[in-house]
C-alpha cells in the first residue's frame, strides 16, 4: 500500500460500494457506473482487488453531496490527483472549522471552493 493510500485509509472513515449506492438511490447500477465514468460521482479503486468505491461522506439521500463534484474539478484543475483531493477534503482545516467535506455537507460550499481556488494561485 502506498503512503497516500495509507493516509486516505486513515482519513476516510467509511466507503461505499457502487451497488450499495445504487440501492440507496433506487437507480440501476448502470446509472451509477455512468456517473463514475462521466465524473459526476467520484470513485477510486481501493483494496487488494482494486474495487471502485466512493467515500460515504460524498453520498446524500438522493445524489452526491452538493458541491463535491465542483470542488473536485477545482482541485483537479490545481493539479491534484484523486487521492490528493481526497486527502485535502478529509483533512481538518481550522479556518473552516472542520474538514472541507464536513463543510460541503453543511451547505458551506462557497467557503470550500474559495479555499480550493486559492491553492491554484
Amino acid at each position: 500500500m502506498s503512503e497516500i493510500d495509507a493516509k486516505i485509509d486513515a482519513l476516510v472513515p467509511e466507503w461505499m460500494y457502487l451497488p450499495d449506492i445504487s440501492e440507496k438511490w433506487g437507480v440501476a447500477i448502470t446509472k451509477i457506473r455512468d456517473m463514475v465514468n462521466d465524473g459526476t460521482l467520484p470513485a477510486v479503486r481501493r483494496g487488494e482487488n482494486k474495487i471502485l468505491m466512493v467515500p460515504a461522506a460524498f453520498i446524500a439521500e438522493d445524489g452526491p453531496v452538493k458541491g463535491v463534484v465542483g470542488t473536485l474539478t477545482v482541485l483537479k484543475d490545481c493539479g491534484f490527483t484523486k487521492e490528493e483531493s481526497l486527502e485535502w477534503l478529509f483533512t481538518d482545516d481550522p479556518s473552516l472549522p472542520g474538514t472541507p467535506i464536513q463543510a460541503l455537507s453543511e451547505n458551506r460550499g462557497t467557503e470550500v471552493k474559495r479555499r480550493a481556488q486559492a491553492m491554484a494561485l
